[in-house]
């Protein structure tokens, strides 16, 4: 047994309940009583037929609902039913129907967002699909006609009503705070009292609503996926090209059968970007934070954002990373995230009126930093929040821009562009203190804290890099050699990463450390100095990520957004 097979059974013998017998069933599938009632996601190897469904009926199931994209079904059936269902000619694999939550000024002028829009690209023509809590209608989301750039509404979120007025709200905030950085246009902060202008990154894109939170920020795998089937479905009608999905949750089997990985890869093989938020676990403290990116941030296609402190200013000369920002190598497969930084800390964008992260008073902005002439009064427009949920979207909003620029971009080339011109520049370490509990935390500026690098639009929208068909951008897997406490980063052998491939020694992290074969990233050149991730010369000594000692299950996500004002 390879150390990385031994390493994954020991994770999931230590880690997960309810280990089932059958490899087609995941791990975290069967718990608690034989009688109880639980919802799954079963893949089918083709499209599911009546056939099919009689057997499940046999079993005591029942289908909820259809998950074409993946050829699935969510499932009713008693837990005790899993084993037989699994065993049924016809399945690919069986997996809970988990649930995900929401993942959580000057801002868009540190990634360069004023030069694209000075320069005349507002992702205008652009359809960006919001998977997430609803977005709730604004001023600064409207277009130049006054007309509302929310272009189509849908709610997956069975408690929420099908009418107009429901959809039209979104009790939780989030994918209004959300939908305000990707393409807010400002309006509520325009004028001749204004201080500040809080404008998005993409204010001409179109927008889609598809709600798959409810009002405390929760929702399913299921939701998410009938989300992302619909965004394939209106690709055309509505022109989307971009997903964002500031959502996630643990990591509980390999990205190859996690359904929710499996659609996030269906959405990028129909021509849509796919932009998940790393996740906020960058405070874990057995590892340091590493091995904390959630799921669907872990899959290799998807273009996984963690978060930097802009610090308050518009430059980006005095930057850090976010010490809650999730980091690599991503739990059971490895793979080598994020894949970028963009701006997630105290970011200013559109509140949602009465919801529930509105009405957090560290996350109320007052009108007096924005207005000249107003009091103190509290936004009825703004608000503040932290987390890579927030930075996500600013690479959703640049993926926009480059594609209202050329419409005709893949999204293997977005995500080429987006990571080689991602600014390298970092120091070794930045240590900040969280003002709550006086906790100091010092991250490290390796491959796993900052993948490529940070976000820079404006060198991005200057690319001319392309990626030929047959090549692919899905992030690499990092293989740890435990005799000589060492790594190398291996691409697929189709990847664009590398010394013989479309980059060459022009790598996308830099000339020192590049990608492919056998070029091993280590040594005192390395991006993350000597400061080793894992063994016994690592951040957290024995316990590293690699080591037995490691913490991979239920306990690590990045789904609790730090409140405002966390570093």
């Amino acid at each position: 047994m390879t150390f990385t097979s031994k390493l994954i059974a020991g994770v999931l013998a230590c880690c997960l309940s309810g280990i089932a017998a059958s490899p087609k069933l995941a791990p975290d599938a069967v718990s608690g009583s034989p009688g109880n009632i639980v919802h799954v996601i079963v893949q089918y190897e083709t499209s599911p037929t009546a056939l099919h469904a009689q057997r499940v009926i046999r079993l005591g199931g029942v289908e909820k609902a259809s998950l074409e994209g993946i050829r699935g079904k969510l499932i009713a059936i008693r837990s005790g039913a899993l084993e037989e269902l699994a065993a049924q000619p016809g399945v690919l694999h069986v997996s809970p129907d988990r649930a995900v939550h929401a993942t959580l000024d000057n801002a868009a002028p540190s990634a360069g967002a004023r030069m694209a829009f000075e320069a005349g690209w507002s992702g205008a023509g652009v359809g960006v699909a919001v998977i997430d809590s609803g977005i709730q209608p604004a001023r600064d989301l409207n277009g130049a006609s006054g007309l509302s750039r929310i272009v189509h509404r849908e709610s997956f979120v069975p408690s929420r009503e099908a009418g107009q007025e429901s959809l039209s709200k979104d009790p939780y905030g989030h994918g209004t705070h959300v939908a305000g950085i990707i393409g807010g246009n400002g309006a509520a902060s325009m004028g001749s009292h204004a201080l500040r202008t809080f404008r998005g990154m993409a204010p001409g894109a179109s927008l889609i609503d598809l709600q798959v939170l409810d009002e405390t920020g929760a929702g399913t795998d299921s939701q998410v996926i009938l989300a992302i089937d619909a965004a394939i479905r209106l690709r055309s009608k509505f022109n989307i090209r971009v997903i964002n999905l500031s959502v996630g949750r643990p990591v509980m089997e390999s990205y190859t059968t996690d359904p929710l990985c499996q659609a996030v890869e269906r959405a990028w093989r129909a021509g849509i970007v796919v932009v998940v938020a790393a996740g906020n676990g960058g405070r874990e403290p057995l590892t340091s934070g590493y091995g904390t990116i959630t799921s669907p941030g872990n899959d290799p296609l998807a273009i996984t954002v963690g978060a930097m402190n802009s610090m308050d200013t518009p430059s980006r000369l005095d930057d850090v990373i976010a010490s809650y920002s999730s980091k690599g190598p991503t739990l059971l497969d490895h793979v080598v995230k994020p894949d970028l930084l963009a701006p997630g800390n105290r970011v200013i964008s559109l509140q949602s009126e009465h919801s529930l992260l509105q009405s957090a008073a560290a996350n109320k902005v007052f009108r007096s930093f924005y207005e000249r002439t107003a009091s103190v009064a509290e936004s009825a427009d703004y608000m503040k929040l932290s987390g890579t949920s927030m930075a996500a979207p600013m690479v959703s909003g640049a993926v926009a821009l480059l594609l209202s620029k050329d419409e005709t971009l893949t999204p293997e080339t977005v995500k080429a562009r987006l990571m080689k011109t991602a600014t390298k520049a970092f120091p070794l370490f930045s240590s900040v203190t969280d003002p709550v509990t006086q906790i100091t935390y010092t991250s490290q500026y390796d491959l796993f804290t900052v993948g490529a690098g940070y976000l820079d639009i404006w060198g991005a929208l200057h690319s001319t890099d392309t990626v030929p068909d047959g090549r692919t951008t899905a992030s690499p897997v990092a293989i740890y050699d435990a005799a000589s406490n060492s790594a190398t980063v291996v691409g697929p052998d189709a990847a664009v990463w590398g010394s013989a491939a479309v980059w060459g020694t022009a790598a996308v992290w830099g000339t020192n450390v590049f990608i492919g074969g056998e070029a091993a990233v280590w040594g005192s050149a390395a991006v993350w100095g000597t400061a080793a991730v894992w063994g016994t010369g690592g951040t957290r000594g024995n316990a590293a990520v690699w080591g037995s000692a490691a913490v991979w299950g239920t306990a690590v996500g990045g789904s609790s957004m730090p409140a405002a004002g966390e570093e």
